[in-house]
């Protein structure tokens, strides 16, 4: 699982465009959590949980230097985000979310963009609803049961396939589909949610101070002092990569709800052959490994370990008749005639490039704010492709002795403990090399 990191976000629902804060997926205590930047009205199970969202960067940047009463206070990097300024809390165009666009995007052609946009809107609409879902697991009514059949659907699962799936005759009909769904259901799902908004930023803000959709805030002052009171607020050196407000996955080619990777799991574990992402300086790519007698073997042939752009280019090559080193699996011809997406798990996701990242904010001024255990699933899946392609620079730079096998033995013992600057700047060159290696036995396909 990828490092602890906080996501600002636009949300624009009703002609309103309000901002708050994501925390994407991270683990914690052997748990996993999420969570938005809100709080609870009501105690336990059956209160309402709210989202805090605000009309302007600068109005989140000063409710985050001030408030401690919400859902994010205990996480990880918030002692670094409370300090940033509303420049570092302005969401990119990748995270700023249009609900009420959402039929206007379903009406266009399913051309790349359209079906990036729609999943990404899909996506975060679900992630809302399983952090603002406060009903007990026994509770016969759900908050959000428009939003749960929403993402059951094989239709709404298909945006995960990116936009191939949505080619030809059978594509085009393919996408009437997820309008039709969307028809049935979006505004059951936007209602469900809008009672989990609050438009008052905390009881810091007014509606009519919410820009609307056709507005944009690049008037805004945007640099290191908030324009409402006039104090610096951004600290000398901090910055949203240094903070740890990044995408969690920015160099993903899996766009797929939790619900619909979910499913999935549930065909590939039983064959225990299993979707595996993995990202490099060169880019991002899907494939498939599996374990003969612990051994790690991935999709591929003599070493090289076959790379494919997006799950369906990975799902038509399984299906066809070259030959490869999982040919001879027991339950490959399983694996060539599913229908099912091969749709990687967040623990079966590897970002070599995110490491390199770490170490070097680390290593420039950001220690303290990564833990060793950060190495461990990046690690697990380096040396499962060390071993399958037989990089045996990657085991030198791995054992016990070597600075980096020091780190990871470390990671395994103290994976709380924190990287220091010195830590970093000796692991950073180890670590290039590790990637340059791996890189070497990746062979994108198309």
């Amino acid at each position: 699982m990828a490092r602890p990191s906080i996501v600002p976000i636009a949300l624009t629902l009703d002609d309103r465009t309000g901002y708050t804060l994501w925390a994407p997926p991270w683990e914690e205590d052997g748990e996993e959590w999420q969570a938005f930047l809100g709080t609870t009205e009501g105690d336990g199970v059956g209160g309402r949980a709210m989202v805090h969202l605000f009309p302007t960067p600068a109005k989140l940047a000063a409710f985050c230097r001030t408030s401690t009463d919400h859902d994010l206070a205990d996480h990880p990097v918030w002692p670094v985000v409370s300090g940033l300024g509303a420049a570092d809390l302005t969401p990119d165009e990748d995270h700023r979310f249009d609900l009420d666009g959402v039929y206007d995007i379903a009406a266009e052609d399913p051309d790349r963009w359209a079906v990036e946009e729609l999943a990404a809107t899909v996506d975060i609409v679900s992630r809302l609803a399983e952090c603002l879902d406060t009903t007990d697991e026994d509770d016969d009514e759900e908050q959000f049961e428009a939003t749960a059949e929403l993402a059951a659907k094989p239709e709404i699962g298909s945006l995960g396939l990116g936009v191939e799936a949505f080619a030809g005759r059978s594509g085009e009909d393919a996408w009437i589909g997820v309008g039709s769904v969307l028809d049935d259901l979006w505004e059951d799902v936007v209602e469900e949610l809008s009672e989990h908004f609050d438009w008052t930023g905390g009881g810091t803000a007014t509606l009519e101070e919410y820009p609307s959709a056709s507005e944009t805030v690049d008037d805004e002052p945007l640099d290191d002092e908030d324009d409402d009171t006039g104090t610096q607020v951004r600290p000398a050196g901090a910055t949203a990569a240094s903070a740890g407000v990044s995408e969690i996955a920015r160099g993903s080619r899996v766009s797929a709800s939790p619900a619909a990777v979910a499913a999935a799991a549930q065909f590939w574990e039983g064959v225990g052959i299993l979707p595996v992402e993995v990202v490099v300086p060169e880019g991002a790519g899907v494939t498939l490994r599996c374990y003969v007698d612990d051994v790690a073997r991935f999709l591929g042939r003599e070493g090289e370990v076959f790379l494919f752009d997006t799950p369906a280019d990975l799902a038509r090559f399984c299906a066809g008749t070259e030959r490869h080193d999982l040919s001879e699996i027991a339950s490959w011809p399983e694996v060539a005639d599913t229908d099912t997406v091969p749709l990687p798990g967040e623990q079966d996701r590897y970002d070599l490039t995110e490491v390199s990242e770490v170490l070097a904010q680390v290593a420039d001024g950001a220690a303290g704010l990564v833990t060793y255990g950060t190495l461990a699933q990046p690690v697990e899946g380096v040396r499962d492709l060390a071993e399958y392609a037989g990089l045996t620079r990657v085991e030198e730079l791995m054992q016990p002795s070597a600075p980096l096998g020091r780190a990871v033995a470390r990671a395994e013992r103290e994976p709380d403990a924190t990287l220091t600057a010195a830590d970093a700047a000796q692991l950073r060159p180890a670590w290039d090399q590790v990637v340059a290696a791996v890189n070497g036995a990746l062979v994108f396909r198309g």
